[in-house]
């Protein structure tokens, strides 16, 4: 089997998730598109030999439907015979998106492949039925009633005993670790910046992070799940909360807990990473910066949802032959604070190797965007501070995870 190298990645800014952000009047599809264009030039590959552009992204309809990866691929003009796939593994599905392009290449089946994802938050159409993640099918409800993931993360802390001391302390970490990154300019290695159709650069910076942030601040902030936790919901006759302590019956009453200010960012954004297998790098003077190592999923009990990330983690630790000890630098998506304080405490693992340069929390996330960034931003670290091994990990909805351990080579 076939090792798949990393040769370089690159992102747009995250762009804030609402009609005032930078990036609400780019089409998704040439968010992507850029981002190609851009690594293209970067790796001074003929796109031609693209064997396929898999991408990522969490919502699939309107501006992010009818198979965005291909469409992107045509937008950025590449040649009509590179042919693109897309995925949809929630808030996993960038970072899916690489691992199957990863296993196309190890299988031997393929040589070259780009893959990412992308969201444009901000031009999201609402949903109907609110934010639930069951379909409208209330057999599957009667079931497993799939609260929003805000409430799953309230369950997690109170199952966990976290605080909102504790959720607020973890994310103005999250805001202060993000602001001495941008200060040092460590994203600048893989941030490409978006420009309008004369050229314009329209932004070219991380939009979300708020540095001002302090403890005092979070603590003004009420919690966003409180309320639509306790409303009684028809046509079941019970709350969310409630449904969440008939699967859990020692939880007496949820602990709300998160808020805007210790969830993730809502952005816009799109990133993606040029895979090769070692024969084509090696006939083309490509030079690999990491090889993907291991790569896994797990599912988890769907109504907390987001505990996933433990087991994914110790399944590509088991197939990499690596111990939680080996990993130099961890990413844990911040999609909400108790996630990744699960994850670490699970895990037993350092928190000064987590989110080193701030998460989601204080950038964004970007849903199907945000694996293909993490990658980017833990292989730039690895090599800014001369260490070799990474592992991503993120929760999805519907009780999922994915994990990859990357090693520079």
């Amino acid at each position: 089997m076939s090792e798949a190298w990393i040769i370089d990645g690159v992102r747009t800014p995250r762009g804030k998730g609402k009609p005032s952000g930078a990036l609400h009047e780019v089409h998704p599809q040439e968010l992507l598109a850029q981002v190609l264009g851009a690594l293209a030039e970067r790796t001074d590959i003929d796109p031609a030999d693209v064997d396929d552009v898999v991408i990522g992204n969490g919502d699939q309809r309107d501006d992010h439907g009818d198979d965005i990866a291909r469409l992107a691929v045509l937008a950025a003009g590449w040649p009509v015979s590179v042919p693109g796939v897309s995925l949809n593994r929630f808030c996993g599905s960038g970072q899916q998106a690489v691992t199957f392009g990863a296993a196309g290449i190890a299988a031997g089946w393929q040589h070259l492949v780009v893959a990412g994802g992308v969201e444009s938050m901000s031009r999201y159409r609402p949903r109907s039925g609110g934010p639930v993640l069951d379909g409208g099918n209330q057999a599957l409800r009667a079931r497993f009633p799939l609260v929003p993931q805000g409430i799953s993360a309230d369950l997690i802390a109170t199952i966990e005993g976290f605080t909102r001391a504790d959720v607020d302390a973890f994310a103005l970490r999250s805001q202060e670790r993000a602001a001495k990154a941008v200060a040092e300019d460590r994203f600048a290695r893989s941030v490409v910046p978006v420009r309008d159709p004369d050229g314009k650069v329209l932004l070219d910076h991380d939009e979300h992070p708020r540095p001002q942030t302090t403890l005092e601040t979070l603590g003004a902030l009420e919690p966003a799940f409180a309320r639509a936790g306790t409303k009684v919901r028809e046509p079941d006759g019970l709350s969310w909360d409630q449904m969440c302590s008939q699967v859990y019956p020692e939880v007496k009453e949820v602990s709300h807990v998160h808020h805007a200010g210790n969830s993730s960012g809502v952005v816009d954004g799109a990133g993606a990473l040029m895979l090769a297998s070692p024969d084509y790098a090696r006939a083309h003077g490509l030079r690999p910066r990491a090889r993907i190592r291991a790569a896994a999923v797990a599912g988890a009990e769907p109504v907390i949802m987001l505990t996933a990330p433990t087991p994914a983690s110790r399944a590509a630790l088991q197939q990499a032959g690596m111990a939680v000890a080996d990993i130099d630098l961890w990413e844990i998506n911040e999609a909400f604070a108790a996630v990744p304080l699960k994850v670490v405490r699970d895990l037993g693992i350092n928190e000064d190797k987590v989110n080193v340069n701030g998460g989601a929390i204080a950038l964004g996330h970007p849903i199907g965007g945000t694996g293909p960034m993490l990658l980017q931003t833990a292989l730039d670290e690895l090599e800014r501070r001369d260490l070799n091994t990474a592992l991503v990990t993120m929760c999805t909805g519907g009780g999922m995870g994915t994990a990859t351990v990357i090693e520079r080579i």
